[in-house]
């Protein structure tokens, strides 16, 4: 058991898991982000590789990609700020990216290293569900990681059903086919998505992402699903409180949690 599915056997219900791109707002901003959320209350962080071409992102969390590249943040410098985070974090991380960097650092070397920086899984939304299943899934098992899938409103049950079965933390149910950062007041056609998700009993637990900004849809997300995914609302907080990162990660989660 890694600490992804821990959290969900000590936590069933109200999970708050926070994205963030390593490198921003300052190049060694990523440790003490971390540690804030952690004592501020959030269940599990997202880490953001930063990437070039941030295709499924919205603006905000393009331009947080933009400034961490030109900070100079590479995978290797984020393992290098990783490489003792256990000593004072103890909540769930996540990597997410896409497959590009991964690929350029070398896949096995990627998954070696962030095993060994106590990392518990990655999200990677264009790794093929088939090639992650013929090529990379014991690999994932040889390390105790997690991959994490993303579902959509025009995902069929079938494919929902064998992402299911390929999972081993939780499945991320995008909430629109919109990109990140666009407001999302989920409207009844998306709680009827939600609903649809609950209503499948998969043996994974779900967390709802993209629109997620405040309490009310905070709220919303966890009353059908196991919690929530909150990103772009998050870098602009960071982006506008780059000097007072504590203050500003606490008065951030308080928000969305009361």
């Amino acid at each position: 058991m890694n600490r992804i599915q821990k959290i969900f056997k000590d936590k069933q219900k109200d999970i708050l898991s926070i994205f963030i791109t390593a490198g921003f707002p300052n190049i060694d901003s990523l440790p003490k982000i971390l540690r804030a959320l952690e004592k501020a209350g959030a269940d599990m962080v997202e880490i953001g590789i930063p990437f070039s071409d941030p295709t499924a992102d919205g603006s905000t969390i393009q331009q947080s990609n933009h400034v961490a590249i030109h900070n100079g943040m590479t995978i290797h410098k984020l393992f290098e700020q990783l490489k003792d985070i256990r000593t004072t974090v103890s909540i769930p991380l996540v990597l997410m990216g896409y497959l590009n960097p991964p690929i350029q650092y070398g896949f096995d070397k990627f998954l070696k290293d962030a095993a060994a920086c106590g990392i518990d899984g990655t999200i990677l939304p264009d790794l093929p569900m088939q090639e992650f299943k013929d090529d990379y899934a014991e690999k994932y098992k040889s390390y105790n990681l997690s991959n994490i899938f993303l579902v959509t409103p025009q995902t069929s049950d079938r494919r929902i059903r064998e992402i299911d079965t390929l999972s081993d933390g939780f499945i991320y149910v995008v909430s629109t086919n919109s990109i990140t950062g666009e407001n999302a007041d989920f409207e009844s056609g998306q709680q009827e998505y939600f609903s649809k998700i609950r209503n499948l009993k998969l043996q994974n637990p779900a967390l709802i992402g993209f629109g997620i900004r405040d309490h009310k849809t905070f709220d919303i997300a966890c009353k059908y699903l196991n919690g929530a995914i909150i990103g772009s609302a998050f870098v602009k907080q960071m982006e506008a409180n780059p000097d007072r990162i504590d203050e500003a990660v606490f008065e951030f989660v308080e928000k969305i949690k009361s």
